[in-house]
């Protein structure tokens, strides 16, 4: 079929493809052959074989690698392996015929990275003094509208990061500005090695790091390479005497609150060959940064936007002459928790410089006011660029403030016996005016124990319930427990610890009462104290106290400040009787009221509040030195505003759970204005 009758096909509306040709690609006395050839080869990104179909004249100070590399080069460019040309139609079919010339109209189409691109051009061919046909070359035939000395330019349209913001408003991680040091690798000058050595001296980085950035595949002499971004709390200094290295003012991520909110927030960071090989159609470039912990992690797919790209021909004077794509980028959204940052700060503020964690809701409506973590870190430092120095002095502090405490499981001791309390009300094992005569500080049941005790602090003869919390006697619930039985007592005391994953995005591991079950009498009694196998973490544990202000209900958290409408929601049933949990509340009540109760410290004029301490031991036998973690758990009976949960590691020697209650102590009076 010649060209005229293909020509005339699509006339009549249907889109003509090529396919390829069994010979070779060479010279030919046909001009249809010619262009044929060169179509497919174009389609098929044979840039090699597309030169050799070139006239002499096009050839002429234009060789074949530089030619190939040319079309490579943009097309890898603009993301783009999907080109389909196809000849449009003519209405008279001489007019484009001369003794020495064709030319033939087509249209391109290109699916890019921008967008598609539909550019409609001409091809013309020549024939050559030995009667051959050749394609007359010129750049139009990259793209339709480009001459001599116009380039085909990508520019990445950079997308907004949504930023995380607490229930108030208040920026927890923002978009603001910070100096960026960089390197312009051509202007580094012949003494490149020197002047990074001395930039990575002064920023406290490796050179290993330098090379790494300037290694990057997108990296050209005359780009600006960032390296490290010096923050408005940070000393930028004068680098004006390191040849290529350049200072400049660019948009970055802001932690306003730092070391207070670092284990919730988290942080951003650029993207590793790692993250690009495990997210390979997500989208990401060497370059984007990524949430790698915290919110910023959890939320990454709200809080990321979609760049945007544009395809355009520039001139040579670096004007943009055509806009051949553009897709517009599309910025992330924002977060708002329900966390109360002030709260947040005060908590940490009083926890610091011990390590502990603690959790703070709105009782009745699961909403998490605070998730704090102590020691922490400047997540900013994420952003600046994380010296050597800094790196392993982190990591070499016993306390370790890289760990985020608020998601992690312990042994909640003593601020467990109101569980076990409650299910055993509910159970009719337990009674709040039972009396049980206890001697001494030590007790076990039989010599079936084989010397094993339960141990507790004061030695007090005859108690009830309400005694047993408010002098907090591991002996009394260990007791209890057993009464109840194993099987028993993981039904009902499960009931307050969420058998499933929390609902909430964020990630907490699974509270338990025991790894595989209770194996042995001793693990039971254990359990009754928060002992034995139990690990909760301080949000589970704060959770767990929702049914004593609820009539019995257990709250689910919530932390995303959109789903607030669902706040309040509980389990499909009470977990106890709104009696037992009245009950419960008022021995609490008395923890902190009586005098001689381990939370009085925290009592206060003019609001009831009602709490529980606990320590929780660490230790592999009995009767051994080990650390001790202190537990004080509080709430406001009244109001019902807050219910707080701290923990504070190695409180042995300082006066155990007792030092915890006067760390609450300047957070409940900063909060209830006391």
């Amino acid at each position: 079929m010649n060209l005229d009758n293909k020509i005339r096909v699509m006339c009549k509306g249907l889109l003509l493809f090529f396919v390829l040709l069994a010979g070779c690609t060479k010279h030919t006395s046909n001009p249809e052959d010619i262009a044929d050839q060169y179509v497919q080869n174009w389609q098929q990104g044979h840039f090699e074989e597309m030169y050799d179909l070139l006239s002499a004249s096009s050839r002429n100070g234009l060789t074949k690698e530089i030619f190939a590399s040319r079309y490579k080069k943009i097309y890898e460019g603009i993301d783009t392996d999907i080109l389909s040309i196809t000849y449009l139609p003519v209405t008279d079919k001489n007019a484009d015929k001369v003794e020495d010339r064709r030319a033939y109209s087509y249209e391109m189409k290109l699916d890019t990275s921008a967008g598609p691109i539909n550019a409609e051009g001409r091809l013309q061919l020549e024939k050559e003094e030995n009667g051959t046909w050749a394609v007359g070359w010129q750049p139009s035939l990259i793209f339709p509208s480009m001459q001599e000395g116009d380039t085909v330019s990508v520019t990445t349209l950079k997308a907004s990061r949504g930023e995380i913001k607490d229930r108030n408003g208040n920026g927890l991680a923002i978009n603001g500005l910070s100096e960026v040091i960089g390197i312009v690798p051509g202007k580094l000058g012949q003494n490149a090695e020197n002047t990074k050595a001395k930039l990575a001296e002064r920023l406290q980085i490796p050179v290993e790091t330098i090379d790494r950035k300037l290694a990057a595949s997108w990296v050209k002499d005359n780009l600006f390479v960032p390296i490290a971004n010096i923050s408005t709390a940070q000393e930028g200094g004068d680098y004006s005497d390191l040849p290529g290295v350049v200072s400049r003012t660019e948009d970055t991520r802001v932690y306003p609150y730092g070391e207070a909110v670092a284990h919730l927030t988290g942080y951003i960071r650029e993207v590793t060959e790692e993250d690009l090989s495990t997210y390979p159609n997500s989208g990401y470039r060497a370059g984007d940064l990524i949430g790698k912990a915290g919110s910023e992690q959890v939320y990454e797919d709200v809080l990321r936007g979609k760049d945007g790209r544009s395809i355009t021909i520039v001139n040579s004077d670096g004007r943009t002459k055509e806009v051949l794509a553009e897709e517009e980028p599309v910025d992330g959204r924002d977060v708002q928790l329900t966390i109360d940052v002030e709260l947040q700060t005060s908590i940490y503020d009083s926890l610091s410089p011990d390590a502990g964690t603690a959790a703070a809701i709105q009782p009745t409506t699961g909403e998490i006011l605070a998730l704090v973590s102590s020691p922490s870190y400047d997540p900013n430092r994420f952003i600046t660029g994380v010296s050597t120095e800094q790196w392993e002095e982190w990591n070499n502090d016993p306390d370790k403030p890289l760990l985020n405490r608020f998601t992690k499981l312990y042994a909640p001791g003593s601020v467990f016996k109101p569980i076990t309390a409650a299910a055993g009300i509910e159970l009719g094992v337990s009674s709040p005016d039972e009396v049980k005569e206890i001697n001494g500080v030590r007790w076990s049941k039989d010599a079936s124990w084989g010397g094993y005790y339960v141990k507790r602090v004061k030695d007090v003869p005859v108690l009830n319930l309400r005694d047993a919390h408010v002098y907090s006697d591991n002996i009394y619930l260990a007791q209890e427990a057993l009464e109840m039985g194993a099987d028993a007592f993981l039904e009902e005391a499960g009931k307050f610890i969420f058998a499933d994953s929390l609902s909430i995005r964020y990630p907490f591991p699974k509270a338990s009462l025991s790894n595989h079950g209770i194996k042995s009498e001793i693990q039971l009694a254990d359990s009754g104290y928060g002992q034995g196998e139990v690990v909760m973490s301080p949000l589970h544990l704060a959770l767990s106290y929702t049914p004593f202000v609820n009539a019995g209900k257990l709250t689910s958290p919530v932390l995303d400040f959109e789903e607030k409408s669902h706040a309040g929601s509980v389990s499909n049933s009470a977990v106890i009787s709104a009696n037992t949990a009245s009950t419960v509340k008022n021995m609490l009540v008395d923890v902190v009221r009586d005098p001689a109760g381990s939370g009085h410290v925290a009592y206060m004029e003019g609001i009831e509040l009602a709490g529980k301490t606990g320590t929780a031991e660490l230790k592999s036998s009995k009767g051994e030195e080990g650390q001790e973690n202190g537990w004080f758990i509080t709430f406001d009976t009244e109001e019902t505003k807050l219910l707080l949960a701290m923990m504070i590691e190695h409180v042995e020697g300082r006066g155990g759970s007792g030092y915890v209650v006067k760390k609450a102590v300047p957070v409940l009076k900063a909060y209830y204005g006391g």
